[in-house]
């Protein structure tokens, strides 16, 4: 009960004492009518709820950041009674900005605000027996992660506000934001290399250069894998299987350790993208090589080559190489759920993952670490066979004291390729240009 419907009930008390001391006729209609108000209200806000539920919708749980998530709510009302009015109070977690139909680039008189979170709180009123309420919600998503849709809270009431009641909807879905991935014009791939070596046996549905082998036709199989030769003579529909090269597996390896990471004070900040929609990043160095590797990811398979994924966060994170674009997605979701709080330092993580590496396969490095230690390991990864190259996240544009052109200057010397991530400059000139380009920072 309310505080109001506490000063009905004081009222309803008072005019009862007064008939019971006096028995005027006055008192007894107050009190009568009192009666009949709450009794009214009681039961308006026990129906107030009764029959309610709260059907959300979206086209896709995953979306990517600097794209608009749009979710579709429906509140059904089922009973045979019209509800006063029904706030929904939703309580997902999805951060972002919330932007009107101008903004979004729609037709719309709305001002163009925006505001921080997934905007899916309304308030229905006169909503109708067997009738339903609509509406949508928009959101810019500007964090990677996976977060929580859901779940709501209703509330609602009678006229007088006498008796509020809520009623809680547990329904809970996950939305997976993606990391940006900026196309880039350029980045040092290292040739591969076929030794005539033994082979790796690993099957792959991507056609590759290297056939396999033979087997019979699948539902699926696209005309260039049948074999016709082997068809004509079996009579049947034969395919053809192709294994992955194993001289031209692209590692992209992120240093999760916690030490290595800082972050700066600041609004969100462009990192490029389209023109006059460019993408935002917090100024962290974390974020900023996860948007590099995601980019570079994007680059890689973009060229048909193999691209895998290693890290040490709060766990150990491999995704083994592959092609397509089925293998980006598996990437991108492996690098929005990535979080930089390891302890694993990453000269170790060389020793304990690279001896597995086969010899030829390109490893990028992406880290904030400048420690003079990163490139021994680095050389040592070549002197076995591999191909490194290495991006590093400039901590000096975060706070740290010692900057990385110095390394990058010394890797570059080494014959390693080498990039330098800047605070503020576009990803597809950090990543594209050498270390020492002039900085053109983002608009």
């Amino acid at each position: 009960m309310s505080r109001r419907g506490l000063v009905a009930l004081v009222l309803f008390l008072s005019c009862l004492t007064g008939l019971t001391l006096t028995g005027r006729a006055v008192y007894a209609s107050l009190s009568a009518l009192f009666a009949a108000v709450l009794l009214f209200s009681l039961a308006w806000s026990v129906l107030a709820l009764r029959g309610l539920r709260l059907e959300r919708t979206s086209r896709s749980l995953t979306s990517q950041v600097g794209r608009v998530f749009e979710e579709t709510l429906v509140l059904h009302n089922d009973s045979l009674f019209p509800k006063l009015w029904v706030e929904v109070r939703d309580e997902s977690d999805l951060p972002g900005r919330w932007a009107s139909a101008r903004a979004l680039g729609l037709s719309g008189n709305e001002a163009d605000e925006e505001f921080s979170g997934h905007r899916a709180s309304a308030i229905a009123s006169g909503l109708g027996p067997r009738r339903r309420w609509l509406w949508s919600a928009r959101t810019i998503c500007t964090r990677r992660g996976r977060f929580r849709l859901g779940p709501a809270t209703l509330f609602a009431g009678d006229p007088f506000g006498f008796f509020p009641v809520r009623r809680r909807l547990g329904e809970v879905r996950e939305v997976v934001v993606l990391p940006p991935a900026i196309p880039l014009p350029s980045f040092p791939l290292p040739v591969g290399r076929l030794s005539g070596g033994e082979a790796l046996r690993r099957r792959t549905y991507q056609v590759t250069p290297n056939a396999a082998g033979v087997r019979d036709y699948a539902p699926g199989d696209s005309l260039s894998r049948i074999h016709w030769r082997s068809t004509a003579r079996r009579d049947r529909l034969i395919s053809k299987e192709f294994e992955l090269d194993p001289m031209s597996d692209t590692w992209i390896l992120i240093d999760g350790q916690r030490a290595m990471h800082r972050a700066a004070s600041g609004p969100e900040e462009a990192v490029g993208g389209r023109p006059g929609r460019s993408l935002r990043l917090p100024p962290l160095t974390e974020e900023y090589m996860i948007a590099a590797a995601a980019s570079v990811a994007l680059y890689v398979l973009s060229g048909r080559r193999a691209a895998g994924l290693l890290g040490y966060g709060t766990g150990r994170l491999v995704v083994q190489p592959d092609r397509g674009e089925a293998q980006l997605f598996r990437i991108l979701e492996s690098l929005a759920g990535f979080r930089a709080v390891g302890d694993v330092d990453l000269t170790d993580v060389f020793r304990i993952e690279t001896g597995w590496f086969p010899r030829g396969s390109t490893v990028i490095v992406f880290t904030p670490n400048v420690r003079d230690d990163v490139r021994a390991a680095v050389l040592e990864l070549r002197r076995r066979g591999l191909a490194p190259v290495v991006v590093l996240v400039d901590p000096a544009d975060f706070g740290a004291p010692v900057g990385a052109r110095p390394l990058a200057a010394a890797l570059t010397q080494s014959g390693i390729a080498a990039r330098v991530v800047r605070r503020r400059v576009p990803l597809e000139d950090s990543l594209g240009s050498p270390a020492d380009a002039p900085r053109r920072e983002a608009a």
